[in-house]
Parts: structure tokens; sequence; C-alpha cells
């Protein structure tokens, strides 16, 4: 057994390459092989996001807190609330982030392929952003 304490691992700020506006990054899991189980608690300012990525094996997000939004690519931008779990399968390209006034949290889960969970491709731009409109249903 393994005991990881609250508090025990430092929070980190993630490369500005892969995510727009303040990101807080709080590790959850990082499972020793065999297992490829990780988690992370992710915190996104209003109007922070990811770029655009993809996941070998799909990620689960269980949104903690806030008010969120989420795309895949070809379809509309929706939001995401509290309680809310959201599944993208392996190779779906998506992003998510907070949306333009409020701040969201949500707990990421993904396996790793390798020892790589995910690939990030390019920015969302401000103006595909700006395309949300509130009120868009899940």
């Amino acid at each position: 057994m393994e005991i990881r304490r609250a508090g025990s691992r430092p929070s980190a700020t993630p490369p500005a390459d892969y995510f727009t506006g303040t990101v807080r990054q709080d590790p959850v899991i990082e499972a020793p092989e065999p297992a490829r189980l990780r988690a992370v608690q992710v915190t996104f300012e209003p109007g922070a996001r990811t770029a655009w990525h993809t996941h070998p094996l799909g990620q689960t997000l269980v949104v903690t807190s806030g008010l969120g939004l989420a795309q895949v690519w070809d379809d509309p931008i929706v939001e995401i609330r509290p309680g809310d779990v959201v599944w993208f399968p392996p190779g779906e390209k998506h992003w998510h982030g907070a949306a333009p006034g409020v701040a969201m949290s949500h707990l990421a889960l993904q396996e790793a392929l390798d020892g790589k969970a995910v690939d990030w491709l390019e920015p969302v731009s401000d103006d595909a952003y700006g395309t949300y409109r509130p009120g868009a249903p899940a």
C-alpha cells in the first residue's frame, strides 16, 4: 500500500504550448507499471482552456466545480457542469476548459499507452472559443 498525503505533492503550471490562460494541475494518480491510469485535478481560470488534443486510450472528465466548456472537432461547443462525466473515445480530437466568466475544475482520468497519455495539437483560437453561446446544451 502507498498513501500519498493531501498536500504532499506540489501543484504545477502546465506548459503554455498546451494551454491558454491560467491553469493549475494537481496530481492525483500516477499508477506505477503495469498499471496505466493517470489522473489530475485541473483548475481553469475564466477563459482558460486546453489546446486541441487526443488520447490514445480515451479520457474521462468528472467536473467538480464551476462552468466548463468542451468541444469535439466539427461539433459545437457544449457546457459541462459539476457532476457531469464526459467521455472522449480514443483518438477523438477535442478541447475543454472554463467558460468566459466562470472558473472550472475537473478530474481528468486517462490511461497511458507505451508511456504516453495525450497527443497535443494546435491551440484553440480566440475566434473558435468565441463561438460559445451561453446555455449551449450538452
